[in-house]
């Protein structure tokens, strides 16, 4: 199992499962990661949160707390 947190930049991923209960699966999924979505990560700050990523179409800043809960293959 592979997470969103360990894709490197420069990857193209695709969602498999969101894990996660209630109000955070919600809003990850209210911002337009659902599954089979591809994901392209553009760039990760140097400490490695958050994470800036491109999902249908537009850009979009993730913790790496919430990238965690992204199962991707």
């Amino acid at each position: 199992m592979q997470t969103l947190r360990q894709a490197r930049i420069g990857q193209t991923v695709k969602v498999v499962k969101l894990h996660g209960e209630g109000a955070v699966k919600r809003r990850i999924m209210d911002m337009g990661i659902t599954r089979g979505v591809d994901i392209y990560i553009r760039k990760v700050a140097p400490l490695g949160d958050p994470i800036e990523v491109t999902v249908r179409g537009y850009e979009l800043s993730l913790r790496k707390a919430d990238a965690e809960m992204i199962e991707v293959e």
